[in-house]
């Protein structure tokens, strides 16, 4: 993530969201959860660094925080409350989220899954929607711990992306890519994923017609990481990202191999395979 002052987006990213500082130089920060050593977000300082829109541009719509459990959503619903933290909220049916813009305004949802054996299909097509958030029963399921910050077990759940088609982000990030569709009656917005999960990736049209990627000076998400099980995984996406006329480059050797390519909208995305656990 670009951001304008690394200092004041550490403070926000511990005090309101409950990280901590895995790395840190003079414009260059990794951080994850509270209670974890695995990085989460990394942040790049460019100061002078002009604020996402309010309606939003072309790339990032938010980064999701999956927590492991309703309890810990619950603890984060109370501790949001008493630090008097402006939010968004809603039952989507597959999930509870809460909704935060951080100091650049770049969006960021906190939120925690239902059991898949409560999903509901329509044919193949998994049913969403943007329904009331139950926020009293989740804080009654959190008992009486306190809110610690994220706690083990944290991962980033998916990426939402803003983009200027479906269609085109269905061709891109479905039949070049590799990502199964799960949502496609959504209004404006496409949902995308991989081993039967709800999304690893939404995409949507609500920016507008006219909204046009970030600028160089502006705030915004840099690039995003996809993590594949093994080295056959990573081989199969390149070859159909070159099947596809899309632009993809191998980088490093090894371990550390890893294949950087963009959307139609020139998000950056790197593939490489998973060096941590693995993802709901």
């Amino acid at each position: 993530m670009q951001i304008a002052d690394l200092s004041r987006s550490i403070d926000y990213y511990d005090n309101t969201l409950g990280m901590r500082v895995l790395e840190r130089d003079a414009t260059h920060a990794v951080l994850g959860a509270r209670q974890d050593e695995v990085p989460l977000v990394e942040l790049h300082e460019r100061s002078g660094a002009r604020p996402a829109p309010r309606r939003g541009r072309l790339g990032l719509y938010h980064f999701a925080i999956l927590l492991p459990d309703r309890p810990s959503l619950g603890r984060y619903v109370r501790y949001l409350a008493e630090i008097g933290a402006s939010v968004g909220a809603a039952d989507h049916l597959v999930s509870e989220s809460l909704y935060l813009q951080d100091p650049d305004n770049l969006g960021i949802e906190v939120y925690c899954d239902r059991p898949r054996d409560l999903w509901r299909r329509v044919g193949r097509e998994l049913m969403m929607a943007t329904d009331p958030l139950d926020a009293p029963g989740l804080v009654r399921e959190a008992g009486s711990d306190p809110w610690t910050g994220l706690p083990r077990g944290t991962v980033i759940g998916h990426m939402h992306l803003h983009v200027g088609d479906l269609t085109a982000a269905s061709a891109f990030y479905s039949e070049a890519l590799g990502f199964d569709r799960t949502v496609w009656h959504y209004p404006g917005a496409l949902f995308l994923a991989a081993s039967g999960y709800h999304h690893h990736l939404g995409t949507n049209t609500w920016a507008g017609s006219s909204a046009t990627p970030p600028a160089e000076q502006d705030a915004q998400l840099l690039e995003w990481t996809i993590e594949l099980p093994d080295e056959a995984s990573l081989d199969r996406a390149a070859r159909s990202l070159e099947r596809a006329g899309a632009t993809a480059a191998w980088q490093g050797s090894g371990q550390a191999r890893t294949l950087a390519t963009h959307d139609p909208w020139m998000t950056r995305i790197r593939l490489r395979r998973s060096s941590t656990r693995g993802h709901p």
